[in-house]
């Protein structure tokens, strides 16, 4: 199991007409949150696009349970709790300070970038995953 943390600042144009976070912003935050996370354990996004695999969403879920509104420092935790094959699939946590306000879950394929066919994902992943996970628990990285 992975667990990754990144902030992100509500930007003015996130915002809807009641001035809270516009729902459809929190999957751009989820994506952050993945983005973060590849990146930080080595593999950036656009690293694994260059070797020829692409990474796309099947399956976007968010429950919102309480507003963000402009301004705010959110923090991302994103979860990595099972192990991968030809799809990943992450959790997600945004809070505010202590204050749980959004949950979410992501389903991905790894396919390749010319037809978009299911691939295993690369070894380069792999080897990083097994390196941040040493199989005692919840990983911070």
């Amino acid at each position: 199991m992975i667990h990754h943390t990144t902030n992100v600042r509500v930007r003015y144009p996130d915002t809807d007409k009641m001035g809270v976070v516009y729902h459809g912003v929190y999957v751009e935050y989820l994506e952050t949150g993945r983005t973060e996370m590849l990146r930080d354990l080595g593999l950036a996004n656009s690293a694994l696009e260059e070797s020829g695999v692409m990474l796309p969403v099947l399956e976007v879920c968010v429950a919102m349970r309480r507003p963000a509104r402009y301004d705010e420092v959110l923090t991302v935790h994103t979860y990595l709790r099972r192990p991968i094959g030809a799809r990943m699939q992450l959790e997600y946590e945004i809070y505010r300070d202590a204050e749980l306000l959004a949950t979410g879950r992501t389903s991905h394929a790894f396919t390749t970038v010319d037809t978009m066919k299911p691939v295993r994902p690369p070894k380069a992943l792999l080897d990083l995953l097994a390196a941040a996970d040493d199989g005692t628990g919840l990983k911070e990285i």
